[in-house]
């Protein structure tokens, strides 16, 4: 393997190398500031072929490169932001966002010093959160294929997120070994991944199930997978190390399951028995009223011993005896106060006054409750005070707050066309649609039904502007070119809701027609970046079409030689500065070269007038002025 790059150098004028995360079989992981966003901090991740040879290499940047695109279409706020690709000195690079946090193997370690493990509210609150994130790549047809407490990072906002793809590490396998085929490469943890995986290399959706379910396990237990797996039995002990509720038990046995016919299939399998979960623990919880603890109180026994003693009369008469023996007295018998009569008068008197008074009480009582004209009402019927006990009655509007769950779909807008969409959107959960917009495009957004709201999130997924948080309709202009989201949540009460939503974008209308004499067609672009390294020339291969245009970023830094050309198909080229305006003498051109006047990621957009998609060849390099 080549040594570690110095820290501090600067790959592709760009990257600058700070840190190095961590180090393994394929290569490094560098902590890097991005110098083209303001040195904000991505992770580079090095992948390095170990057979040497330029056919080696060019083998393993065509796989690169194709592989890469699986990570480019994961775009989902629970996950390291793909942002490019870049060849330098015979190695290859990824570059991600950079997640902050600890990972929940560092978490569990933490516990386990103080004896400690993760609760089950806590591992229900991980479930609740990532498999929103399992679905968004499922529905993709991605597998993550190495699901572990190591691979899931809690971000400092309190939201697990996924790190670590199984593709990333099955890209780096087939770099060490080319001529290794998909179907005979195997990823994932021993313990976490499923027999299937180990054994063929093959992983489902319920694969990534199985590992989650592992790693609940784990946190629950504090104790290893080898620890709670019987080999001979082919099943899963973990209960003995952990207590949670049978509901849960029962839903992680499923997704352990060694067959993965057994398992549940999909996310939505899993959602739904843990929404049943939840109902199940919420009806327990209302059952569960405060009951009064009574207990029958004992009379009080005097603990202090009973001692014997003798009439003074006895005792006086006994002394002037001293030869005689004391008699032997069965008990000394006291004097009763009904021995005396002058008690007995006493208490006489005592009982006639008392039986005196009891009955003029009674004779008052019996008259107060004779019906007597009153001039108004008693206060007591009028307003009886509030029950306590009512106040205390849990009612059953409020329902416990629970972890919203979240989706989301892609969507291809049609600039100047209205798409529809209609589903069902139930309480506490969100749904994603995204799209992609340009700078200026007007987008109309509104509901047919009501129960529903919107907002409009930006590519930095915060809302576009106030007027676009929780509404029923937006109309509005898109401030920057990026993935938008129209985020749908349900009205506050509502538990189910149908919805239509309806959606447009239209371009935006040039005030002064000579500068724009031939408006854009397109509707979206399907973007890429090219990496380039000065003084080298690199062919990028592609199909446009008027519905998708197909567009490459080019990272220029000023005064530098930028030269685009058109090898093979029926198509022009626009090339746009950094802001986004043309280039002078590059609109609908077969080629260009220039010296460029400030620095950033130049737009080189590839347009046919073709009905059909068209597929094309173009090369691109960079070079200094010195460099002729």
């Amino acid at each position: 393997m080549q040594p570690p790059i110095p820290l501090g150098a600067v790959l592709q004028n760009r990257y600058r190398l700070t840190k190095i995360l961590g180090q393994g079989g394929f290569g490094r992981t560098y902590l890097a500031e991005d110098l083209g966003r303001f040195n904000e901090l991505c992770a580079l991740k090095e992948l390095i072929p170990s057979e040497p040879g330029d056919y080696a290499l060019e083998k393993s940047k065509e796989l690169f490169q194709r592989e890469a695109a699986i990570l480019y279409k994961i775009q989902h706020p629970q996950v390291p932001q793909f942002r490019a690709t870049f060849e330098q000195d015979q190695r290859l690079f990824l570059v991600q966002d950079y997640v902050e946090g600890k990972t929940y193997r560092m978490l569990l370690d933490e516990r386990r010093a103080y004896n400690q493990t993760f609760s089950e509210a806590e591992v229900l609150q991980l479930l609740r959160q990532l498999l929103p994130v399992l679905a968004h790549l499922h529905i993709r047809g991605i597998i993550h294929r190495d699901i572990s407490p190591d691979n899931i990072i809690l971000r400092d906002d309190g939201k697990p997120v996924l790190i670590d793809f199984g593709v990333v590490k099955e890209l780096a396998t087939r770099f060490q070994s080319p001529n290794i085929t998909p179907q005979s490469t195997t990823v994932g943890k021993l313990g976490y991944a499923p027999s299937e995986q180990i054994q063929t290399g093959r992983a489902y959706p319920s694969s990534d199930l199985y590992a989650l379910a592992v790693t609940c396990v784990v946190l629950l237990s504090g104790r290893e997978p080898q620890e709670l797996f019987d080999d001979t039995a082919m099943s899963w002990n973990w209960q003995r190390w952990a207590t949670v509720s049978p509901g849960l038990a029962q839903l992680l046995n499923r997704m352990l399951s060694y067959k993965p016919s057994d398992r549940y299939q999909s996310v939505a399998d899993v959602a739904k028995a843990l929404q049943l979960l939840n109902s199940q623990l919420i009806n327990q919880n209302n059952l569960r009223l405060p009951t009064l603890n009574r207990q029958t109180a004992a009379p009080e026994l005097s603990q202090i011993q009973t001692i014997a003693v003798a009439r003074p009369d006895l005792v006086q008469s006994n002394s002037n005896k001293p030869s005689q023996p004391a008699p032997i007295i069965p008990a000394p018998k006291t004097k009763e106060i009904w021995d005396n009569p002058w008690a007995i008068a006493a208490i006489a008197i005592v009982v006639a006054i008392t039986a005196g008074v009891g009955s003029w009480a009674l004779v008052s009582y019996i008259l107060a409750q004779r019906p007597v004209p009153q001039t108004f009402p008693s206060p007591i019927v009028s307003s009886p005070p509030p029950s306590p006990t009512v106040s205390e009655t849990p009612t059953p509007t409020p329902t416990p707050s629970t972890e919203p769950i979240n989706y989301s779909q892609r969507l291809n807008l049609v600039t100047g066309e209205t798409t529809s969409v209609e589903g069902t959107l139930k309480a506490n959960t969100t749904l994603d649609y995204t799209f992609m917009g340009e700078q200026g495009q007007q987008l109309n957004a509104n509901f047919e039904q009501e129960g529903v709201l919107l907002t409009v999130l930006a590519p930095n997924q915060e809302p576009i502007d106030d007027l676009a948080q929780r509404v029923t309709r937006y109309q509005g202009t898109l401030p920057f070119t990026g993935n938008y989201t129209i985020r749908l949540s349900p009205v506050q009460g509502v538990e189910t809701s149908n919805y239509q939503l309806n959606l447009s974008l239209e371009n935006p209308v040039e005030p002064t027609p000579t500068e724009t004499p031939t408006p854009t067609l397109t509707p979206s672009f399907e973007v890429e970046s090219i990496n380039l390294n000065i003084g080298e020339t690199t062919i990028q291969s592609g199909q446009t079409s008027p519905q998708q245009i197909k567009r490459y970023l080019v990272n220029v830094q000023e005064g530098q030689m930028l030269s685009i050309a058109v090898q093979e198909g029926v198509v022009t080229l626009d090339v746009r500065n950094p802001d986004g305006g043309l280039v002078e003498n590059a609109s609908k051109v077969s080629s260009w070269e220039g010296q460029v006047s400030q620095s950033g990621e130049y737009q080189i957009d590839v347009i046919t007038n073709q009905e059909q998609p068209t597929d094309f060849t173009l090369n691109a390099s960079i070079r200094n002025l010195d460099n002729n």
